[in-house]
């Protein structure tokens, strides 16, 4: 019950800080990725505040063997950055830069009821899935 009250509680201030950023907007995403235009410096400080937090996060977990809630902490352990992980953050930030939308926005977005979010999650699911289906075929 607590892991769940906990993961509820993550997922909405995540959720709030979204839409208290801006990050939910699809113009002001497309705004900070246009650095030969008009850019918008906003996003940065947001990601940055984000990583600043991250990396404390972080390190706290690495001192530590078990959660807040009791489980294991297993940090990753792979380093290597190989040609399927470059072709994923590729396809990813395509697909950022042509909506201004990524999973985590869309979602929140569902909530708020904007018609992006209603095209945007299907087409990501198929994505996933048409991924799923090709890649045994691919390896």
């Amino acid at each position: 019950m607590l892991k769940n009250i906990i993961g509820l509680v993550a997922g909405l201030l995540f959720g709030f800080g979204l839409l208290i950023s801006g990050m939910t907007d699809p113009v002001k995403v497309q705004g900070f990725l246009d650095v030969f235009g008009a850019w918008d410096i906003s996003l940065a400080l947001v990601m940055g505040g984000g990583l600043a937090v991250a990396i404390v996060g972080v390190q706290l977990a690495k001192r530590q063997r078990n959660s807040w809630i009791g489980t294991l902490i297993e940090m990753p352990t792979r380093t290597t950055i190989s040609k399927k992980l470059l072709i994923g953050a590729m396809l990813f930030g395509i697909g950022w830069g042509l909506v201004g939308i990524c999973p985590g926005p869309g979602i929140v977005l569902l909530g708020t009821g904007q018609w992006q979010a209603y095209v945007f999650m299907p087409a990501m699911i198929i994505g996933m899935l048409v991924y799923q289906w090709f890649e045994p075929k691919l390896t």
